[in-house]
């Protein structure tokens, strides 16, 4: 095997070595069930902070913050689920992420409780999610990971956050 052949079949990433068939998702907690998005996504992470409210808006619509010039909105993930309401407190963190959607990509905030861990997922070790008919909709869903002896739930972030979201969030500034 060569050296660009192995080059391309793994790199290194902070020091884990991370195979070309394996996924890194950084996890975050919500009411004590581990989520995770696909840590390309990510941003940056900042502590919760307070927001600007946008009148209108869903009441998972915390508001928006100015970072470094870029308006972001907030979401709080816990209510966007239909969890219980939590105070926020020294855990609680905003997550910054890359969404696509169809006008092209925007910046968009999570609130959750907790920041968990970053994983190496391999694609053998990612499952499709339940079908539970009509019933409930997983459709922010992408999959089911198995992480050593948990699982945790993989988020399709671009369908969470938009569509309802963007609406919600363009018809108010009108």
């Amino acid at each position: 095997m060569s050296a660009i052949q192995s080059i391309e079949q793994s790199y290194t990433v902070v020091g884990v070595d991370v195979s070309a068939d394996m996924d890194q998702y950084l996890t975050f907690i919500l009411a004590d069930e581990e989520y995770g998005v696909d840590i390309l996504r990510v941003q940056e992470i900042k502590g919760w902070g307070s927001v600007t409210p946008i009148p209108n808006t869903p009441e998972f619509i915390k508001g928006v913050i100015n970072l470094r010039g870029t308006i972001v909105p907030i979401i709080d993930l816990r209510q966007r689920f239909g969890l219980k309401k939590m105070e926020y407190g020294k855990l609680t963190v905003v997550i910054v992420l890359k969404v696509v959607c169809e006008v092209g990509e925007r910046v968009m905030g999570i609130i959750v409780d907790a920041v968990s861990d970053v994983y190496n997922v391999a694609e053998e070790e990612m499952k499709p999610p339940p079908d539970f008919g009509s019933v409930v909709s997983i459709d922010y869903v992408k999959g089911l990971a198995t992480v050593g002896e948990k699982m945790v739930i993989v988020l399709d972030i671009d369908h969470l956050l938009t569509s309802s979201v963007y609406d919600s969030i363009d018809n108010s500034a009108k």
